[in-house]
């Protein structure tokens, strides 16, 4: 008997551990499709704006950074943490070479305006890969209606939809329900939360003890 998860994957595009995250949640779902063939999985990424009162051109990465963190040496020491992450999760980032931290409001309107077209499930998947690899690989700038237009229309999305999300003047997320207070953050079937980029075995022990639940009730 078919079995359907739904997971609603809560994210920010500034935030390496959701791109490391997707990475082990992918690995998980391998795992998944080993152990449980006629088990479907639909996903939702569903954007969390983490620092709304950003500047809209953004701020010097480098920068934000040491503010937040304080010194140097705590910077290198995150940066070297996340990097060990991402290694982890087949992921190299050019974290010391990203010029600004920006702000993400357009970009999780174009998202989230892309990926609300039900025939476009594929497209806004590779859109999702496309402004992560512009921030974390590419060193671009998410706060730019120029690039992320252009990505936009190189994953095959119409022009007025794009500008129609780009010239949205409202903040990112008014009006939607109350999101987690993390990212990632995971929520299976409406009710089981994991919040953090956790490894691929335990997501996927997190899936089957769902579908196990799913299964007696």
């Amino acid at each position: 008997m078919t079995h359907t998860l739904h997971i609603d994957i809560y994210f920010d595009f500034i935030c390496p551990w959701c791109l490391i995250g997707k990475r082990n949640l992918e690995r998980a779902l391998i795992q998944l499709r080993e152990t449980h063939p006629e088990v479907e999985v639909r996903q939702r990424w569903k954007g969390v704006q983490l620092l709304p009162d950003l500047p809209p051109n953004g701020l010097p990465y480098r920068a934000f950074y040491l503010n937040r963190l304080g010194s140097e040496d705590a910077v290198r020491q995150r940066q070297l943490q996340v990097q060990e992450a991402a290694g982890r999760a087949g992921l190299t980032l050019n974290l010391s070479n990203i010029p600004r931290m920006p702000n993400t409001r357009m970009a999780h309107h174009l998202f989230q305006a892309c990926s609300h077209r039900e025939a476009a499930v594929e497209r806004s998947n590779v859109l999702l890969e496309r402004l992560f690899s512009a921030h974390f690989e590419e060193c671009a700038n998410l706060g730019d209606a120029n690039l992320l237009q252009a990505a936009a229309l190189e994953c095959g999305f119409d022009r007025d939809t794009i500008a129609q999300a780009l010239n949205d003047p409202a903040p990112f997320g008014s009006g939607a329900s109350p999101a987690p207070s993390s990212v990632p953050s995971f929520v299976v079937d409406k009710h089981r939360l994991v919040s953090g980029a956790h490894p691929p075995d335990v997501l996927h022990q997190t899936l089957l003890q769902c579908i196990a639940a799913g299964a007696h009730q």
